[in-house]
Order: structure tokens, then sequence, then C-alpha cells
């Protein structure tokens, strides 16, 4: 039995993983196993109604069988995650159901405004395709609705229906080349007060663990693994190996731990994004484009670089890379017309493309300057007798043909490859790039 949970937080607090962990606790509670990894699946991060990182869960639930590990642990006891198992009998299946919704909306930020939980239980895995409309594009309700009840599911709800969608995508992810987060939780009477997470401890893990991604900013010397919002989460370790950050858990120096979790995640897997025409290119959402560089890069108010890209068909896709990504426009300043480029990004209800990254792929040559030959005999810069007429030094009068000036190109510091944002302006779903 599949159970996918959404739209149970509030831009005040809240957090729909702990409430995925209030139900992990609920069914050992009553003696039912967690079959495979729970799942943090984010979805896409530009639709306008999202709280904060728009993450949905969703976590299969039966009879245990064969080998388990140790994913969790909640209430000092382990939370196991057993590699395959059985159905529910079909009382057991929907008492469950009952009793998870019961706990979804005691955990949930109900009343909070924008906060509508959701609740999708299917026996099945929803389809893939359901997943990757709900990363990529703005996918109607009812389009959600009508896959789950295709699929035999049974759905909850409480206000606005919009949660169904995330609900659903978070049981169709198939689960590809995912990464892992490893989420520890404060006490409930710690939640709104400042945390406390040693950062030396912090820098110490991720040196001894390479496979963990995202802890610091190197440029700002900001922690990355603790949120900065009134939410029960204290610290998230990120890895591209669920090995990482359990073996980085312990070596975390903090505030005590109530519980933790480790969620299978698509976090830096660069799913929202898809080659797509800018023709037809719709409203919050994203894509990847390739083209030349069509217009002189003009630096605005607060630093950021706007600019344009003419793709394959000749239409201009206008770019904006914004300060806080700090890499992307210090590269676009340093463009110009011609340079071959890849650029990925989203938009909002206007047209223009929001950099989330992007890929030299050739620059243009840029113009050689001439200057003026230097007098080998006095040393100083000839002059200019006039347009094709050569120089002369001033000094001793010796004359200089025009093919003499020295020509220098114009100096830049690009090289072809691929630039990302500062760590602490990537998006959750950003594609991985090389740790600064």
């Amino acid at each position: 039995m599949w159970i996918g949970i959404d739209d149970t937080d509030s831009p005040a607090g809240g957090c729909t993983t702990w409430v995925l962990s209030e139900l992990l606790r609920e069914a050992r509670a009553v003696g039912i196993d967690l079959i495979g990894e729970p799942r943090l699946v984010r979805l896409n991060p530009n639709v306008p109604w999202k709280t904060r990182g728009n993450a949905a869960l969703g976590a299969r639930f039966g009879r245990g069988a064969g080998p388990r590990r140790r994913i969790g642990e909640i209430d000092g006891q382990p939370v196991w995650s057993h590699a395959r198992g059985g159905p529910l009998g079909p009382a057991a299946a929907d008492a469950w159901i009952d009793r998870a919704w019961r706990v979804v909306i005691r955990s949930s930020r109900v009343g909070a405004p924008g906060t509508d939980p959701a609740l999708v239980a299917s026996p099945r895995r929803l389809s893939a395709s359901l997943y990757w409309a709900a990363v990529r594009e703005v996918v109607p309700v009812e389009r959600a609705r009508t896959e789950v009840h295709a699929r035999g599911a049974t759905v909850r709800t409480l206000g606005d229906d919009r949660g169904i969608v995330g609900a659903a995508a978070a049981i169709a992810w198939a689960g590809a080349h995912p990464t892992w987060e490893l989420l520890a939780y404060r006490s409930e009477d710690r939640i709104g007060r400042p945390r406390t997470v040693n950062a030396a401890s912090v820098r110490r893990a991720a040196r001894r663990q390479p496979g963990l991604f995202l802890c610091e900013d190197p440029r700002t010397r900001r922690l990355l693994v603790a949120p900065h919002t009134a939410c029960p989460i204290l610290f998230g370790l990120r890895g591209v190996s669920p090995e990482a950050p359990l073996r980085a858990r312990p070596a975390i120096r903090s505030e005590p731990v109530d519980r933790w979790v480790l969620f299978r995640t698509n976090q830096g897997t660069g799913d929202h994004l898809v080659d797509r025409p800018f023709t037809g290119f719709a409203p919050y959402t994203a894509g990847r484009w390739r083209g030349t560089v069509g217009s002189v890069p003009e630096i605005r108010s607060g630093g950021h670089v706007a600019f344009s890209v003419v793709d394959q068909d000749g239409v201009a896709v206008p770019c904006i890379a914004f300060e806080p990504t700090k890499t992307l426009p210090r590269v676009a300043r340093g463009l110009l017309p011609g340079d071959r480029i890849r650029v990925w990004g989203s938009r909002a209800s206007d047209p223009t493309v929001r950099l989330e990254g992007l890929e030299i792929l050739a620059l243009a040559p840029r113009t050689a300057r001439a200057h003026p030959p230097r007098c080998p005999s006095c040393g100083t810069s000839t002059g200019s007798l006039g347009r094709q007429r050569g120089y002369r030094c001033a000094r001793c009068h010796r004359r200089w043909p025009p093919e003499a000036a020295r020509r220098e190109g114009t100096r830049t510091s690009l090289r072809v490859g691929s630039y990302h944002p500062t760590p602490s302006a990537r998006r959750h779903l950003a594609p991985r790039g090389p740790e600064p």
C-alpha cells in the first residue's frame, strides 16, 4: 500500500517530512512495516502556490519480508526498512488508510492559510508520467484525480484539493538516479527558537564523507544543512549514497535530536529541466536552450545581468542572472554576441528566463585592438600619422608602416564549461554542479 501526502505545512511553519515521520511512528505502533525507503519528492519549483520547497512525501507499507535496515529513529526506537514485503489484507488496508488520515490531520497546520492536506493511498505505484508532469509542468487537479481513480486509489482531502497532485506524484516517482537526505528533527518545545548546530562538526563530516554535498557555501561560510524557518527540522545531510549521511550523522554536534529519518529523494537531479523550444514555453515552467548570445549583457540595479539568447529557430530568449547566484552574473558580464552557450532556468508569468545555470560551448573571437608600436631606440610609444599612414617616433623621427601595430585581443577570463550558482542560491532540484 503506497501512501502519498502533501500540503500539510504553511509558510509560517510545519513540515510534511515530519508528518511522514509521524506516519512511520504510527505504522510501527500498529505492526505495519515500511517497505523500501520513504520518499521526499520535490516537484515543480515554479508554481506560485508552493509554501517553501514544494516537496511531497510518499512511502510504501505492508508486511515486511527479507532483509531490513535501519533508516531512522523515533522515540528512541529504530525505524526499519524492509527490502520487500507483502500486501495488507483488505480490512487492514482500509483501517490503515483511516488511521493514516487521522495522523495527517493531527500533524498538519490545519486552519493556516493555504494549508489543505491531501492523502492518496494506492495499492500500486502510479504512472511515472504523472511525476514527470508534476515536476515540469502545472498539472490540473482533475488530471491527477483521473489518474488516481483509474488506478483504484483512495483520496482524502481537507479544503482545496490541489494537494492531490503532489501526493499522487510522490507515489508516481520511480526513484531513479536518486540522492538521499537524512533529516534530524528537534523537539517540539524548541521550535521557533534559534537552532544549535556546530559548524565545525559539519565541516569535518563533509571532509570525511565525500559523498555528502551542499553542506556549506564556502563563499559566504553559510551552513546549508540547517533551515532558517520555524519548522521542526534541525539539520539535513544530503548524500549521493545512503551511507554517507548515515555515517556522518553521529559526528554532527547539535542540540538534542528528537528523531531522524533517511529519505530517498530526487534532489540534485535536474528532473524539472527539459530541452524545449522557446515558443510555447509556458508560465511557471523550466527548460534548457542552446543558442548564441544575441545582445551585449546589461548590468542592472542590484548587480543583476540581463542578456538575450537566440535559439535555433531565431527566437530571442530574454535571460537574467540574479546577483545572489554570484557565479552566473559574473560569467554573464563577460559574454559577447556570438558566443555559443546553453542555458537552463525557469520563468514566472513574464517570459524572462531566470537562470539556474549556463554552459559556454564556444566563445566568439574577441575583437583585436591595434596599439602603436614602441620605438626600439627610445622605448616610447609612437604616434599615428593618420589612417593607414603608419606611425612615427616623436623623438628620433623613425617611421613604421601600419602593419607594425601591436594587436591584443579583448581579455576574458571565461572558459568553455558549465557554471552553477553559488551553493546557497541553488534550488533543491538543480543539477548538482562541482563542489567549490
